[in-house]
């Protein structure tokens, strides 16, 4: 199965770090968060990615190019014009990387690559800044045995600061970062049919809207609740907690090793 990976996005909110480097490819623990994202779809078998570039998407191009480079220890032989890798690290990935437009929305990314799919066959899409313990092969099954053509893990939004509890006008008891209370968010984790692709007019379609709502009233979307950890990295506070999740051995997403 083949996962689309939505990578272009300017990043405005984490205009710290994304102001030289497109976001999927800010560090986590020394690696892009987009190398995080593919080793969870590696561990529950899906290898073959499809990644929608953007904004200074030649620098995920030269990531991917030299990814030896960036993994193993190299020695440079000058005089012969040589390079030699050593303990390389590889992965069992094909990724393509597709140029959709700096300024194309959601939508119109995935429209683009459409080429690059498997006619009648599902697909993974996500978006390259969230990190999930989701169970990846799950979703997938949960997708297949229900016959709709989308799949959307929805989530729990985790609330950023803690709540007091008041009794008259005292301090009751401090519940720290309790689950929201307004219900479930789109987790950006779908499970896709090629045929969603027909709902998306134009580059300037967003995903999230007239497609996704378009599916759900037709009622062609099956909603796959994941319980587990899930985390977007849309400011800076969100990088600083996810490094230290990873800097701590504590990375819930880091399904691989376990």
């Amino acid at each position: 199965m083949k996962c689309v990976i939505l990578a272009g996005g300017l990043g405005t909110r984490i205009a710290e770090e994304s102001s030289v480097r497109p976001k999927p490819m800010i560090e986590i623990g020394g690696h892009p968060i987009i190398w995080h994202i593919m080793k969870l779809y590696t561990h529950f078998g899906v290898n073959d990615f499809i990644i929608c570039l953007g904004y200074k998407g030649y620098i995920i191009k030269e990531y991917f190019a030299n990814y030896f480079l960036h993994s193993a220890d190299v020695t440079f032989n000058m005089a012969e014009n040589q390079v030699t890798y050593h303990h390389r690290r590889t992965e069992p990935w094909k990724v393509t990387l597709v140029d959709t437009g700096e300024h194309t929305m959601t939508g119109g990314r995935l429209r683009r690559v459409r080429d690059y799919l498997d006619p009648g066959e599902p697909f993974c899409m996500t978006y390259g800044d969230g990190l999930s313990n989701i169970d990846i092969a799950a979703e997938i099954e949960y997708h297949k045995s229900h016959g709709l053509d989308a799949t959307v893990a929805c989530v729990a939004l985790p609330a950023r600061y803690g709540r007091i509890v008041l009794d008259g006008n005292k301090v009751s008891a401090f519940v720290e970062k309790p689950q929201s209370e307004s219900g479930l968010v789109n987790g950006g984790f779908f499970v896709l049919n090629p045929q969603v692709i027909d709902r998306i007019e134009d580059d300037q379609t967003v995903w999230e809207k007239g497609p996704l709502e378009g599916l759900a009233a037709d009622g062609q979307m099956a909603s796959w609740q994941h319980d587990g950890f899930w985390q977007p990295m849309d400011t800076l506070r969100d990088k600083q907690a996810l490094s230290k999740l990873w800097d701590e051995d504590e990375a819930p997403w880091r399904l691989w090793d376990r």
